[in-house]
């Protein structure tokens, strides 16, 4: 737990001493908190993108507690009411009642798909799982073959196709393999799509609709990879795939390298959307599962 929370502590880092720093001029510059603070308070906490509904709760408990005792933990009552936020949803990756597991990644380019792909096998192949992986993204350069650079450095056979050829056929192709190997997990890396682009938004429902013929729970689980220094651009994403495909949890990559850090919060409080992993680093194992008390521990201790 310790190794897991250094982890987050790390990938957070950022944000926390941004938040952290914002807090602490805040509480220490006056002996009270009147009003003016606590709106400096309200515009910090919003301003690390943790989300509206969070920030306002977490107002309101510090209003409560100044008007009580000039001794107000601010940063502890914050740690708390994340905490509790983040612990409402299940954060564990679901099981199939019969393998294989089939997960989708999704998201926007540049969110780190193929990536995070390549790092939730290495996870599951630590774990004892057979994982096979599927290329779907058929459209930009190189795709393929970084995803079977991956598959060699991870341990994992990588099901391809010719560029430019139908996804939503590799996949299928992909899943009967899975089956016939006995493969625990089948994770399909798709293309990068833009949220307002319809045509992109159908191909992947398609994608889903070909998947459920040859297994009719399929898939299990359909993963949206946020970048999170896209800060609350994300939510706007989160929000426009969830509502179109149905988006069963999210990876949030690139949080060691930004101090919006607390869009974890905002979606996963807003959207109801539980934060399965987070990334925070460029190394393999640097995926790791998502941790309500480890995250808001690293993001105010």
């Amino acid at each position: 737990m310790f190794g897991l929370f250094q982890k987050f502590r790390d990938g957070l880092a950022k944000t926390h001493d941004k938040l952290i720093g914002e807090i602490k001029r805040i509480v220490t510059r006056a002996p009270r908190l009147d009003a003016e603070s606590l709106d400096e308070l309200e515009a910090a906490l919003i301003a690390s993108d943790i989300g509206v509904e969070t920030t306002l709760r977490i107002v309101e408990e510090v209003r409560k507690a100044s008007a009580e005792t000039r001794e107000v933990d601010v940063v502890a009552i914050a740690q708390r009411i994340i905490s509790e936020a983040l612990a409402s949803q299940p954060a564990t990756l679901r099981v199939a009642a019969h393998a294989p597991t089939v997960v989708v990644l999704l998201g926007v380019n540049g969110t780190g798909k193929t990536t995070s792909t390549a790092k939730l096998a290495h996870l599951l192949k630590q774990d004892g799982r057979s994982v096979l992986l599927a290329a779907c993204d058929t459209f930009r350069a190189a795709a393929i073959e970084q995803l079977k650079i991956w598959g060699e450095r991870t341990g994992c056979d990588v099901i391809a196709g010719q560029y430019g050829s139908d996804s939503a056929a590799i996949a299928f192709d992909a899943l009967d393999a899975a089956i016939s190997r006995k493969c625990d997990y089948l994770l399909i890396d798709t293309a990068g799509r833009l949220h307002t682009k319809k045509n992109l938004m159908d191909e992947m429902a398609k994608l889903q609709r070909v998947l459920r013929k040859r297994l009719p729970d399929a898939p299990h689980e359909t993963l949206l990879v946020l970048d999170a220094s896209t800060g609350m651009n994300g939510l706007n994403q989160a929000r426009e795939f969830h509502q179109t495909i149905g988006v069963s949890g999210l990876i949030v990559t690139k949080l060691d390298g930004t101090a919006k850090g607390g869009i974890v919060v905002a979606i996963n409080r807003e959207l109801k959307i539980p934060v399965k992993f987070i990334g925070v680093g460029e190394q393999v194992d640097d995926l790791q599962p998502f941790d309500a008390k480890a995250f808001s521990d690293a993001l105010f201790s």
